[in-house]
């Protein structure tokens, strides 16, 4: 997605700031949202598309660091730039290690505030692109049998094919059979490129036992 595809939340109290900001950025090509408020921004967050969140400090009734707090509760994966006033350093820290991409201190000039927006746009793309290889992921994965899943999760472990035959109450050979299935079927030919799908679609971050079964059970015999 081009940059300038992802809208800019401008989330500020103070009306001066919201008009000379969002005339700076739409000048450069930038779709702006304004909010007046942290509370309006938190409530029409849910339908908004993916951007990052140009979020004062310092703000009536609920501040930029409680907006932080509850984009992280509610799983809102919007990067965040702060902007502070002079001498807020030390709440802008604390907004980093919350999270937050950078922080610009006011007045800022144009090229710190692209410069921080930059920032936040690359980490969008970097986690639009994790998510689409994770769906790729998942529909490997998904077109497994029961047991090649299992065998899957034992090699995400590092467990021999012994080892995992052994969990299953299936022989190595059986194992074997199962893991080379499972391979030609992620289109892969090495252990390194079979975990890193594993890896992306999430497989070993649960136990197995709690997973839902995946597809019906394989025919192959388990002696």
């Amino acid at each position: 997605m081009a940059k300038t595809d992802y809208s800019i939340y401008l989330v500020d109290d103070d009306d001066t700031v919201r008009r000379s900001v969002g005339f700076m950025l739409k000048t450069s090509g930038h779709k702006v949202i304004a909010f007046e408020d942290g509370a309006k921004f938190l409530k029409e967050v849910k339908g908004l598309e993916p951007g990052c969140v140009l979020l004062d400090i310092q703000m009536p009734e609920i501040d930029g660091l409680e907006v932080q707090a509850e984009l992280r509760e509610r799983g809102v994966a919007f990067p965040v730039v702060v902007m502070t006033g002079h001498g807020d350093v030390d709440v802008a820290v604390r907004a980093m290690k919350a999270g937050a991409v950078d922080f610009i201190e006011k007045p800022f000039a144009k090229e710190t505030m692209i410069e921080a927006i930059g920032e936040a746009f690359d980490q969008l793309d970097r986690s639009s692109e994790k998510s689409k290889r994770r769906e790729e992921a998942e529909l490997l994965v998904n077109g497994l049998t029961r047991r090649e899943h299992e065998v899957l999760v034992g090699l995400t472990k590092g467990h021999p094919n012994k080892t995992i035959g052994y969990d299953l109450d299936i022989s190595a050979r059986t194992v074997e059979i199962h893991r080379a299935n499972l391979m030609k079927k992620l289109n892969v030919y090495n252990l390194s490129d079979l975990l890193r799908i594993a890896f992306a679609a999430g497989v070993g971050e649960e136990p197995a036992a709690i997973r839902e079964p995946v597809v019906n059970s394989d025919t192959t015999p388990t002696a």
